[in-house]
């Protein structure tokens, strides 16, 4: 044992905290920054041995790939005096095991922290990491939050066994472990591993049915008088039932824990996000808020052999009942929701329209890239085929079975918005008939005689109907047309800046008379009708979180329709209250290219990491975690390029590093939004001046590092950029109204601002400006070249990404790099690129858009 007062580096020695089999555990204060902090500590006995010690060095490396809420987090590693140590999070709690001690857990409390832990093992398994040792010992419970420890045992997928592995806990000694090649606790190892073969996901999943089997009842699921017959009850038979062992123990959660148990992998669900939704579907279930989800309960036995590209039925059916079940369950006339999903495999579904026939289903989808295709699925067909015709993104089918489609259509950087030309063409295929170029969106009226359609003109988007007749105009831009079942009124989203998905629903009728129905909202997207024309269906984030679905009738008075995890979009309305719905998935990747080194380096976190800035020597990076358990705020979070354990900073959305790495700007969103200032190292977080901004959408540092520009609004007026004095200073505007946001020059006196209609350059110090031809709104700026002649631009729709040099005297215009991420299934959208001053070391964060097509029925 160390001795208190020992320094290992800069953590000095506190006290015990407990000893295993594989290391001693210590709390311990780090000098640095002032922390407390957990030291595990390889002992001299040991280290000796190399079977011991490459374990421990794994169990390192291991630990360093997973950041995540719900697993301990590796601080630092360290050698001296012959003394190999981690340094880790510091838990204050107590472990499950111990909790269990006084008895079966509350329901709410195991789901809870079951969900937390499946997603924990998500996490893990995502990155190629099986634990092998998941057990209540190894879960620590802190403030109501469970914590998963003690990666010791884990492994690699790939890597080779260590022989002589020990069975024993490195961290609580439990009764019936032993030394041999089986590794893990017996209670809670599954068949495949009592057998000797290979521990995958699956393994996890099984243990982890048995911790939830423990939380509930208080009983271990297998027991035994001796290993042998422990073993025996593991392979052969199955648990008593948990209602038996306590009857208040949903029928829903046995059926869950069953399924973890199975004795094949293959019955058990097939991931551990499939058993993370199924979990939330039940915490719903128990409020009282999903009345579909009993009757869709679990898969037949054998169902995921079916499909064996997606291994995820459980999670198609589980999660369809839990998002397509909660609807607005205060009704009780509601009717039970029926759904199918439609689509498989891994796409990005941009529209989909019912045929008249109210069966057919027609949708535009990218299966790699970003070239929509058609395709077409009818009620017996077993999966969609393709039209034929490439390049082609539906907008709408007419009552007369003909299609209205973007012929060239060319992405424009947002998930659902492209430019082409306006074509018809009949529903059996065909060639397309041109109609209007450079048209964006169109919707057939009811009859079928006519479109409305939304286009650019003079830097506004316009909607026309009849074509040619402006019914309303914005500088934003306009999306989703869509005509009441009555052909009255055309129901569409506005968007205040353009390429920006914060948005309101408007109804417009036919003389052109416009009303506001909804504020706004983040992530407004999809539009449809009810049957009689009451209500607009549309999808959008009303608290910053994930995307629903809600309506809206024309009073403004709006409710609940479809909830759930994942991100909601309704796309149309069929007969008899039937609804296409697309359920999409969007992580995020985040790429950098280290100083001095020659590779990519992967520093993805949470598949919600967006990255927003290198500092100037390219050694640190700014990023803004934008999961769910950072909450509708985020947080803004820095991170060495060498791949070093991330820093949170504080609540807010990243925007900018000072050059030198030492200070970061966040903008916590709020109704009147905070500016902050988060030192990266020692320091308190300061509270910026925001003037009277109601709205910030930029901010970056001067080259001094003594001033700020800021992108923002006041309330009822445009958009400008203001300069700031910090941390003291007030705020002054610098530029004229309507100017959307800047890039600083290193002089620090020359921008680069954008309009909604082209890109300017002013002084600062006065004088109007100059627009800039050889740049486009499409256009997004990185940088300034370090000598200030010219600017690093790329398009986010391009695929690979390319980024150009833009000379500012000549606007010559050059290719500079080509950036790719390594997967592109789905659509792919860059939405961040970070040079460091050396133009060699860079940054580039990128989304994937994947989506699933159902089909629901009994919505209002």
């Amino acid at each position: 044992m160390l001795a208190i007062g020992t320094t290992l580096g800069p953590y000095k020695i506190l006290v015990p905290l407990g000893a295993g089999g594989m290391g001693e555990v210590y709390r311990a204060h780090d000098s640095r920054l002032g922390r407390d902090v957990a030291i595990k500590v390889l002992p001299a006995h040991l280290a000796a041995t190399p079977e011991v010690r490459a374990r421990f060095e794994r169990e390192a490396r291991t630990i360093s790939k997973l950041n995540h809420p719900h697993i301990c987090t590796l601080f630092d590693v360290g050698h001296q005096d012959g003394i190999d140590y981690l340094v880790m999070e510091l838990l204050e709690g107590e472990t499950l095991a111990h909790r269990l001690e006084k008895g079966a857990l509350p329901v709410a409390e195991v789901l809870a922290l079951g969900r937390q832990i499946a997603e924990a093992l998500d996490r893990a398994h995502r990155a190629g990491v099986v634990h092998r040792d998941l057990k209540p010992g190894n879960v620590m419970l802190t403030k109501g939050v469970a914590k998963l420890m003690d990666f010791g045992l884990a492994r690699a997928h790939g890597l080779a066994p260590v022989a002589g592995a020990l069975t024993q806990s490195p961290t609580v000694a439990q009764p019936l472990t032993a030394e041999g090649t089986i590794v893990g606790t017996f209670q809670y190892m599954a068949p495949e591993q009592l057998e000797g073969k290979e521990a995958d996901a699956r393994s996890d999943l099984w243990a982890l049915g048995c911790v939830l089997y423990e939380m509930a009842t208080g009983a271990r699921a297998f027991a035994g008088e001796s290993q042998a017959s422990l073993i025996a009850s593991i392979l052969k038979e199955a648990p008593r039932s948990m209602t038996e062992l306590q009857p208040v123990t949903p029928p829903g959660l046995e059926r869950i824990v069953k399924r973890c148990l199975e004795k094949d992998p293959e019955e058990r669900f097939q991931s551990a996000r499939d058993l993370a939704f199924a979990l939330e579907a039940l915490v719903t279930h128990s409020s009282g808020t999903a009345p579909a989800l009993e009757a869709a309960a679990l898969p037949p036995r054998g169902r995921s052999r079916l499909l064996p590209v997606l291994g995820v039925v459980a999670l198609a059916i589980l999660a369809a009942a839990y998002f397509l079940g909660r609807i607005n369950a205060s009704r009780s006339d509601a009717p039970a929701l029926t759904y199918a999903q439609r689509t498989f495999g891994r796409q990005a579904i941009f529209q989909a329209r019912f045929a008249p026939d109210g069966q057919t289903i027609v949708f535009s989808a990218a299966k790699e890239g970003n070239t929509p295709e058609l395709f077409i699925i009818r009620p017996d067909d077993p999966e969609p085929r393709p039209l034929g015709v490439p390049g082609l993104h539906l907008l709408s089918i007419s009552s007369k079975g003909e299609l209205a489609v973007l012929a060239g259509a060319r992405y424009l950087g947002h998930h659902r918005l492209f430019k082409g030309t306006l074509a018809r063409m009949p529903i059996a295929g065909g060639a397309p008939r041109p109609m209007l170029e450079d048209a964006q969106d169109a919707d057939w009226s009811p009859d079928g005689s006519g479109l409305a359609i939304i286009r650019e003109s003079g830097g506004r988007d316009r909607l026309e109907y009849p074509i040619g007749k402006v019914l309303y105009e914005s500088a934003g831009y306009l999306s989703d047309p869509r005509f009441s079942p009555k052909g009255d009124r055309i129901a569409f989203m506005e968007h205040p800046v353009r390429y920006d998905d914060r948005g309101t629903v408007n109804v417009v009728d036919l003389s052109g008379k416009a009303k506001v129905l909804t504020g706004v909202f983040w992530g407004e997207e999809g539009l449809s009708w009810s049957a009689d024309g009451h209500e607009a269906l549309f999808s959008a984030s009303l608290t910053g979180g994930a995307r629903n679905v809600y309506a809206v009738d024309l009073g403004g008075r709006r409710h609940a329709v479809l909830c759930g995890p994942g991100e909601l979009t309704i796309l149309d309305s069929g007969p008899k209250g039937r609804r296409l719905i697309s359920r999409e998935e969007a992580p995020l990747g985040l790429t950098v290219k280290a100083p001095g080194e020659k590779e990519e380096r992967d520093l993805s976190w949470l598949d919600s990491a967006n990255g927003r800035k290198l500092s100037g020597d390219g050694r640190i990076l700014l990023f803004t975690d934008q999961g769910e358990m950072a909450g509708s705020n985020y947080n803004a979070c820095v991170r060495g390029t060498d791949g070093s354990p991330i820093i949170r900073l504080g609540e807010g959305d990243g925007i900018d590093l000072s050059r030198d790495g030492s200070a970061a700007l966040a903008v916590v969103r709020s109704d009147k939004p905070r500016l902050m200032l988060y030192p990266t190292g020692a320091g308190e977080p300061v509270r910026l001046d925001r003037g009277q901004l109601a709205t910030i959408t930029k901010a970056q540092w001067l080259s001094d590092g003594k001033h700020v520009l800021v992108s923002g609004a006041e309330p009822g007026k445009a958009p400008r950029c203001y300069l700031l004095d910090v941390p003291g200073g007030a705020m002054r505007p610098v530029t004229p109204a309507g100017t959307l946001s800047g890039l600083i020059a290193p002089d620090g006196l020359t921008l680069m601002a954008r309009t909604s209609s082209e890109w300017m350059l002013y002084q600062l110090e006065g004088g109007s400006g100059r627009p800039i031809g050889s740049l486009s709104l499409e256009d997004d700026l990185i940088r300034w070249s370090p000598d200030g002649r010219s600017v690093f631009a790329y398009r986010s729709a391009q695929i690979p990404l390319r980024v150009d040099r833009v000379d500012i005297p000549t606007g010559r215009r050059t290719a500079f790099a080509e950036f790719s991420p390594a997967e592109r299934a789905g659509l792919v959208s860059f939405i961040g690129v970070s040079l460091a001053d050396d133009l060699r070391s860079y940054a580039y964060c990128y989304q994937r858009y994947i989506s699933t097509l159902y089909v629901v029925e009994g919505v209002r």
